[in-house]
């Protein structure tokens, strides 16, 4: 089974998974790099088919593992950089004016959200990165908070390494069946969007709960 006919079978999957194959077809490394970048500020870009297809692409010689490792961390790191400095300049003086137009929510919702991300932000950036969602979503609040740039880069740099390893060996491994990997990630991924969904849901239901009494 040849790179192209990975590609044709990505491209079935989605548009945006043909687009990410081709990167890598095309710049090797580079382009799994480009690719995970992208994924970062689109979600939509399924990292469950770019990583294990780069642990595939390195079991054929196209790359080797350290390589696709390496990149794809690098592309995490840039595009995690990137949704900080939105938070930046975003600002929090904004953000407070935002929440006071938000239904249901409030100023005092965002300080307890604040005095929760100061104590435990180094856990949340760290271990976002292997969440799917939260690890594009969290770098925008790290950066509203001014997370120190030194220790935000080392965090992301640590959580999307240890969670690219994962990825890109599995499909290495796996070989011509990388697509396994996407079917437990979308199981996973399954379950992350219960949780927050349901997390989501008892906040309305106790906030709307109490507005009525």
């Amino acid at each position: 089974m040849d790179v192209m006919a990975v590609a044709s079978e990505a491209q079935e999957i989605g548009g945006v998974a043909g687009w990410a194959v081709e990167m890598m077809e095309s710049l090797g490394g580079f382009g799994a790099g480009v690719a995970i970048a992208a994924e970062n500020l689109f979600p939509p870009i399924p990292s469950e088919v770019v990583l294990p297809l780069a642990g595939f692409a390195a079991a054929r010689g196209d790359m080797t593992v350290v390589e696709a490792i390496t990149w794809t961390t690098a592309g995490s790191v840039v595009g995690a950089v990137l949704l900080y400095l939105v938070g930046v300049a975003f600002g929090r003086d904004r953000l407070y004016r935002l929440a006071e137009r938000i239904p249901l929510f409030s100023a005092d919702d965002l300080a307890k959200s604040e005095d929760w991300f100061h104590r435990h932000g180094t856990k949340a950036v760290l271990f976002g990165r292997m969440v799917p969602v939260v690890r594009s979503l969290v770098s925008v609040p790290a950066g509203l908070q001014r997370m120190p740039i030194g220790r935000f880069v080392a965090l992301t740099a640590v959580g999307s390494a240890v969670w690219n390893t994962l990825l890109i060996l599995a499909g290495y491994h796996l070989g011509v069946r990388w697509e396994i990997v996407s079917d437990w990630l979308s199981r996973y991924q399954l379950v992350a969007f219960s949780a927050v969904g349901v997390a989501v849901a008892v906040w309305l239901f106790r906030r709307i709960r109490a507005r009525s009494t």
